[in-house]
């Protein structure tokens, strides 16, 4: 044992820490000493200890735990998260990463974190919020129901069935799970997340999402908050926090949390929520006299971007004793060895404990991945003992679960139990927990506070075995996989401060009178996504090891060097065409550092309101990554799911649909249903997004930087103007973000999103000073614009021009292209009274015709009043949709119309009556109420209403054209250059018999 002494005041103990250094199938054990010591609580006055037990679980996927697929879920490395979604059955990730940027001239994002603006407010904790989503915990709510396809879905859908049934047979051989995979039933989850870690509403620990691409979404019931009361008059209560049934606790050991005394019946108990924050309430249970409230915080902290990077949770309870004697009273927080499922059976795990000059107790892991902490503060009448290990379930001698229950319940601490400092190595087959323990004694009529925190240390992030990634806390805490007891530490001190900043940014919104009340709560809560959706942020420093293996695969392009110089030529009065040529040519002598994200551009597209008002700087670091990936060429192939074709990973020019899922940022476009660089929408999208953040910023830098990125992207759409009108065209096959519903020839959604793109390219050209471009977007702008209205019927557009079985149908997004131009402060593309008539279209059939108008807007709508059966998506609900057309009504003056247009969001997936959707928001819902993907990314658009609201102080740069004729041809002749090279070879459009037999079949039979 090596003894060491931390520098300090008042050194007062000696005790041991353990490091578990893995080694696959065994653990080695290092001990060293600790200290504790005294702290001063200078804002209260008070002396106060902070007490923290760790325990460490190393895990790595070769030991063969069962992780099921990440289900929908994304989480900011930490505590904090930014976003990105995938449509079908997909799972929603998105990465953060690096903000030193590629060399295409992106400037590297500033580094470190800054400093928040909010003003102090004193909060009390054991006050709930005015405004929150509320249950009782003996609630069950109605069980969300998974959707079925019809017939006609099943025969249109069955050929990509087939091959995704084998695809996800090929994944699974490579000991890999597919991407989309509707084969595998996954767990229904209800919770209100802290961090990775999740929390039910009825008190459970589940949704452990600490490794990219995996989650364990059952709970971990040895994860719980306890609590024992002992009057003087011989009453004595006790119960876990949490609401279970017999059935969960059945086969559990006689010795194990069966033993617990699970009393809690929850009808006067009520869990409230305003992300992020919850409250609990136990009112009278156990104890008729007692009141405990439970407050729970995480730092998700606008404009912080520090704080909210900590993996971290702090749980303050505030006892109210309203008996006519004293209470007695413990609180017990107990803690598995697990990181989830079954992973605590794997044995050699142990727990110890030792002292920090600042009271901290520990057990600890010296080498990353995994360490918890849990922590109690002790102050003056808080008493703090621990329990370093329990056996929870095997044959391992010792302390077992029911002793440590026992040992609470008969004498309120554990103090008299006879713990080593450091526990012996638990067996294959056993699991072993820890637990903290608060003990005071609350006069009547009196109250008192308790505070507990959680924190875990996972620094590194592995998605293939050649790199690896820290996460952004590690820049203030380390990379060691030693800092779970630091940070459960400082958030005992400062979150109060995290609360202080919280409620001065919810209270605005809180109190504002031109809200519903529904509004505000859903609009913080549907915020859950940042931490509960999959995401990790980095720390902004490329991965561990070497690019150097991708280069020549990454970055070469499909045509030689030397056509591209002879492509050269054109007159340098197109600055930004010349360029974009040398930039072409010299790309393939470049090495650049990889785009750092996961994310799906057409998904967030409608999220990112969210982002940009709440976290702008991870929303320009964003777009940079998108505008890298426009720059790069990825020549490998991968297999489509509608027709088995194999087809190049990446084209030059095209946005991304994905940056990857087990490789990201090295091998993008995981979504392969489709080959997506003939997607209309994704391009358009890009533009608008990143217009949207300069005005919002005004970060003309960052226009620089992006500006080529913006001017290639619209050079690629070129090729899909067919016939040379301005205009693009879809081209038959669900090339948009819906997937399953095709469109062709001139769309309203695709077209409008077009139009809007050109308009701002326009005035994005103006910021940076390139005044050609300004004027030869301007004018493609106004002729897109003529063509766009041929959609035009008179009432609404027309879905697209290609009399097809859909072309008259009224979509509730037709008007995508109008939201972003009015929320970019633009000129609108259509007229405003055209716009109105297509949203009171929208309204009255869309929204008032599904579901008595508490559904929200159904996606397709024929103007007989029938809903639109054409195709799965067409017949669904989606979410994020329905909110965003809200938005668009705000800009158009229609805010009644908008406010009952959302409600139908509200109504079905967050109130009382609705359908079990609360905190699990997913992509759709049909008209049958059946969902499709939980926990989404899109409903973040509820955020894009709020824009419309209060729609920030814009930097608005309207184009000013000059219409000059020779200058126009100058930069059509270089606009077109580029184009011309960025062209897709035509596609094989031939088809097998069986597939012209099946084709034609489906079509006689749905005619």
């Amino acid at each position: 044992m090596e003894k060491w002494e931390e520098s300090g005041k008042n050194p007062t103990k000696w005790g041991t820490q353990t490091k578990i250094n893995y080694k696959r199938g065994t653990h080695e054990n290092k001990i060293q000493a600790h200290i504790h010591s005294l702290q001063i609580d200078f804002f209260s006055g008070w002396v106060s200890h902070t007490y923290i037990i760790i325990f460490s679980f190393f895990f790595l996927f070769c030991t063969g735990f069962h992780l099921q697929k990440l289900n929908l879920h994304f989480k900011l490395g930490d505590g904090f998260s930014n976003f990105c979604g995938l449509h079908w059955i997909f799972f929603p990730f998105c990465l953060v990463g690096p903000e030193k940027m590629c060399e295409n001239g992106l400037e590297e994002g500033e580094r470190e974190p800054s400093n928040s603006s909010i003003e102090e407010i004193k909060v009390d904790p054991g006050k709930p919020g005015s405004l929150t989503w509320q249950r009782k915990l003996n609630s069950d709510g109605n069980a969300p129901v998974e959707f079925k396809i019809n017939l006609r879905e099943t025969f249109h859908l069955a050929p990509i069935g087939f091959r995704l049934w084998r695809h996800v047979r090929e994944e699974t051989a490579k000991g890999r799970g597919a991407m989309i995979d509707p084969f595998v039933k996954r767990y229904i989850s209800y919770s209100q997340d802290a961090g990775s870690i999740g929390r039910s509403y009825k008190g459970e620990f589940q949704r452990f999402q600490l490794f990219p691409i995996t989650s364990e979404n059952g709970p971990v019931l040895e994860n719980q908050f306890s609590v024992f009361v002992s009057r003087p008059n011989g009453e004595k209560y006790s119960t876990v926090l949490c609401r279970q049934s017999p059935e969960a606790l059945k086969e559990c050991p006689p010795s194990g949390i069966g033993s617990w005394d699970w009393n809690l019946n929850g009808n006067k108990s009520t869990y409230l929520a305003l992300y992020p924050r919850a409250w609990t309430v136990y009112d009278g249970e156990p104890d008729p006299a007692l009141k405990i409230v439970c407050r729970q915080i995480s730092p998700i902290i606008p404009h912080n971007y520090k704080e909210s990077s900590f993996p971290v949770a702090v749980f303050t309870f505030t006892l109210f004793n309203s008996g006519k004697t004293a209470a007695d009273i413990t609180l017990l927080f107990t803690w598995a060895n697990s990181v989830g499922g079954v992973s605590g059976l794997s044995g050699q795990h142990l727990n110890s404990k030792f002292m920090m000059k600042d009271g901290v107790r520990v057990t600890a892991n010296g080498r990353p991945p995994v360490t918890y902490a849990i922590a109690a503060q002790e102050m003056d009448g808080v008493h703090i003992s621990e329990c370093p290990c329990f056996f929870i379930s095997g044959d391992t001698p010792g302390i077992t679960a029911k002793d440590m229950w026992n040992e609470i319940k008969e004498h309120g601490s554990f103090d008299r139990l006879n713990s080593a400092e450091t526990s012996m190595p638990s067996e294959l087959g056993s699991s072993v927990g820890a637990a903290v323990a608060a003990s005071l004694t609350i006069p009547s009529d009196s109250e008192q506070t308790v505070t507990f925190s959680l924190a875990w240390d996972c620094p590194e992030i592995n998605f293939s075995k050649e790199r690896t990634y820290y996460r952004r806390y590690t820049k203030f805490y380390g990379t060691r996989g030693d800092a779970a007891a630091k940070i459960a530490h400082d958030a005992i001190l400062d979150h109060g401060h995290w609360e202080s900043q919280i409620e001065a940014w919810q209270k605005p919104v809180l109190e504002d009178k031109r809200f519903p009340e529904w509004y505000p709560i859903t609009l913080f809560n549907e915020l859950y996504y940042l931490n509960s959706g999959g995401t990790v942020w980095t720390d902004g420093s490329p991965p561990v090891h070497s690019f150097t293996s991708i280069i020549e695969r990454k970055f070469s392009l499909d045509r030689s060097r030397s056509d591209l110089k002879n492509t050269v030529s054109i007159s340098h009065h197109n600055d930004t065409a010349v360029d974009i040529l040398e930039r072409m040519t010299s790309v393939l002598e470049q090495v650049h550092t990889p785009y750092f994200m996961w994310n799906t551009n057409d998904v967030h597209f409608y999220s990112s309101f969210a982002l940009i008002m709440l976290f702008p700087k991870l929303e320009l670091s964003i777009q940079r990554d998108f505008a890298a990936s426009v720059m790069m060429h990825d020549p490998s192939k991968m297999k489509l799911l509608c027709n088995g074709k194999w087809v190049s990973r990446k084209v030059l020019g095209a946005v991304p649909h994905d940056v990857g899922n087990y490789d990201p940022w090295f091998e993008v476009n995981g979504y392969n249903l489709y080959n997506t660089d003939r997607w209309k929408d994704l391009n358009p999208k890009f533009v608008l997004q990143v217009y949207r953040d300069v005005v919002a910023t005004g970060d003309k830098n960052f226009a620089k930087a992006v500006w080529p990125s913006v001017y290639v992207a619209l050079a690629y759409m070129n090729q899909f103007d067919k016939d040379g009108d301005g205009m693009i065209e879809n081209e038959g096959f669900p090339d948009q973000t819906y997937d399953t519903w095709s469109v062709s020839g001139v769309s309203a959604y695709s077209g409008g999103l077009w139009v809007a793109a050109l308009q701002a390219a326009s005035a994005l050209a103006r910021v940076v000073g390139d005044k050609g471009s300004e004027d030869y977007f301007w004018f493609k702008f106004q002729k897109a614009k003529g063509v766009y209205q041929k959609l035009w019927n008179g009432s609404y557009f027309n879905y697209d021009d290609s009399d097809g079985s859909s072309s008259s149908s009224i979509q509730a997004d037709q008007l995508a292209g109008q939201w972003y131009a009015r929320a970019c402060g633009l000129s609108p593309i259509v007229d405003e009274d055209k716009a109105k008539s297509a949203l009171e279209k929208v309204y009255h059939y869309n929204v008032l015709k599904v579901g008595g108008g508490k559904r929200g807007a159904v996606n397709g709508m024929l103007p007989d009043g029938k809903v639109d059966m054409t195709t799965m998506q067409s017949r669904e609900i989606w979410s994020g949709v329905t909110y965003g057309v809200a938005a668009t009504m705000i800009h158009e003056g229609l805010v009644d119309m908008a406010f009952q247009t959302a409600s139908g969001v509200y109504e079905a997936a967050w109130s009382q009556e609705g359908l079990g959707y609360s905190f699990q928001t997913p992509e759709s819902w049909n008209t049958d109420d059946q969902y499709r993907s939980l926990c989404y990314m899109r409903p973040l658009a509820i955020w894009a209403m709020q824009w419309a609201f209060s729609q920030p102080k814009l930097h608005k740069y309207e184009a000013n054209p000059e219409m000059n004729e020779d200058s126009l041809v100058l930069q059509h002749a270089g606009f077109s250059r580029v184009a011309r090279l960025l062209k897709l070879p035509d596609e094989d459009v031939s088809r097998s018999a069986l597939q012209v037999i099946y084709d034609y079949t489906c079509k006689r039979m749905w005619l």
